[in-house]
């Protein structure tokens, strides 16, 4: 049996009349300009063959030599047409089931996958469960057989987001190194990837793979990872020492796309319909990266703790302020956002992607984007801090009032039992999830022109009213005599005596 992306359907893509199509490889890039956008089940897997067609192109030598270059390219539309032809000429094995060099496989897995695989849950990282493997869990041993589309895309996600933990493998059964058991991070996992999106009219796929393109002088590209196997290739893990010991670093933009984060193992197997699929799956650990160059870290931001992840305790739009700052400085040379700034009169989108992970375990993906207008960088900074600063502000003011209701509540309360009767009546929740929406509301006003004082005043008045229907949804179940009474009124005084102090954001304050 077998399988190749060049020549199968494995990409979902948008038409620009939005019908939905599946494509194989070449197709993708022959009608980059007829494509609106491609897309995953996640957005992990969204970057994942992303990055994928990002290699291709720097194997195919198809990426500007310079900044200026990059800028022609990107405005008179540079065919895509070279690299679709290298791809479909290309001699590199391109077989997901071949028995010597399989596509994204190490092959030296191959000879323990029937003992010591299991169901193509695993291959898929949301459904992977707590991430260490031969741990009990039945799914892991279901006989559905996974779409070879699907399964591809879902070894494209691994190697670039696969999280590091201690697989639980027999080595000494299998007759690998001890090594062999530890799960290194892959390349992507511990930071957000950030990808230009073209938001002008008639934008295309193709404007986006231009976008995100990096001039890189007449540098050898590097080698577009294939296998775990392939001849002459750079030199990879050989499992004789732990990951965090044996690393590489990429010898190139081709090398670096493709980096082959995980060792996998697939089998193949039937549908019912008689195309192929994936019944078994072994994995392993993979490349590990060493520190990477700047010029490999062309869309990393950098906030005070390095470079910028997603947070357990912060949505992705609370952290949107370090992006714009990463725009509005540009001190970093010719990076992703001193590029983007050449664009006058053209809309870009940052899209922001992580992955959420903690103890081995994949808490969700989270993604976002941002509205960029070159011209209006330093407006839309302060937009985005400013309106941060504000949300801040609103919820700690709500846990004022929400302390203040609780004194009145339960004025005999036990130290003990307060963090829970403060939560009964702080609504930071409810205001957190009406913020993402007016914060994205903000951004788009300040890009589309209007005033950053202006669009914060909309912002910070509409929020003011979210904040204080939070306090009312919290505090009506509040008996309205007695001490319940007091409490209502004790907490919306509060509130507004919070959001008048002097340190108040001045767009917050009670302008009567």
């Amino acid at each position: 049996m077998r399988w190749s992306p060049r020549e199968q359907a494995c990409v979902s893509a948008l038409t620009m009349g939005g019908k939905p199509v599946e494509l194989n490889l070449v197709e993708v890039l022959r009608q980059a300009e007829d494509v609106a956008a491609v897309y995953g089940r996640t957005p992990g897997e969204t970057v994942a063959v992303t990055e994928w067609l990002l290699g291709l192109a720097y194997a195919a030598g198809f990426y500007p030599e310079t900044a200026n270059e990059w800028r022609t390219w990107v405005e008179n539309r540079e065919s895509l047409d070279d690299v679709a032809d290298w791809l479909q000429d290309h001699d590199g094995c391109w077989d997901l089931f071949d028995p010597l060099a399989p596509l994204g496989q190490n092959p030296a897995l191959h000879p323990h996958l029937n003992a010591f695989g299991v169901g193509p849950a695993q291959l898929v990282m949301e459904q992977a469960g707590d991430y260490n493997q031969f741990f009990s869990r039945e799914h892991l041993h279901s006989p559905a057989i996974l779409p070879a589309a699907e399964a591809w895309r879902a070894m494209l996600t691994q190697h670039a987001y696969a999280i590091g933990m201690k697989a639980k493998i027999k080595t000494k059964d299998m007759g690998l190194p001890a090594p062999f058991a530890n799960l290194s991070s892959a390349r992507l996992v511990s930071r957000l990837r950030v990808i230009a999106r073209p938001a002008w009219e008639g934008a295309t796929f193709g404007d986006l793979l231009r976008l995100n393109l990096t001039p890189s002088g007449d540098d050898n590209p590097g080698r577009l990872n294939l296998t775990w196997q392939q001849p002459a290739g750079p030199v990879r893990r050989d499992f004789t020492r732990r990951g965090a010991e044996q690393t590489r670093t990429p010898t190139g933009p081709a090398d670096l796309h493709t980096m082959l984060g995980r060792s996998i193992a697939l089998r193949p197997a039937a549908l019912p319909d008689g195309t192929a699929g994936v019944d078994l799956v072994l994995i392993g650990p993979g490349e590990t990266v060493s520190d990477l160059p700047a010029a490999f870290l062309q869309d990393a931001v950098t906030s005070e703790k390095g470079l910028l992840k997603p947070s357990l305790t912060r949505d992705l739009w609370r952290q949107s302020h370090a992006l714009y700052a990463a725009v509005a400085e540009r001190d970093k040379g010719t990076d992703l956002y001193g590029r983007i700034a050449m664009l006058h009169g053209r809309r870009i989108h940052l899209l922001a992607v992580g992955l959420l992970a903690t103890q081995g375990k994949l808490v969700s993906w989270v993604a976002d984007e941002y509205p960029y207008v070159p011209g209006r960088e330093t407006e839309l900074r302060h937009a985005a801090e400013q309106g941060s600063a504000i949300c801040e502000h609103a919820a700690k003011g709500l846990y004022a009032a929400a302390a203040t209701a609780q004194t009145y509540t339960y004025p005999q309360a036990k130290p003990a039992d307060r963090p829970a009767q403060i939560a009964r009546f702080n609504g930071s929740t409810e205001l957190w999830g009406a913020a993402s929406d007016l914060f994205h509301t903000l951004m788009d006003d300040v890009a589309d022109g209007i005033p950053a004082v202006e669009a914060l005043t909309a912002f910070a008045t509409a929020l003011r009213a979210v904040t204080a229907n939070s306090l009312e949804a919290r505090i009506a179940s509040l008996p309205t005599a007695g001490n319940g009474l007091e409490a209502q009124s004790r907490a919306r005084a509060r509130l507004t005596e919070y959001l008048n102090q002097p340190n108040t954001p001045v767009h917050l304050k009670d302008p009567s």
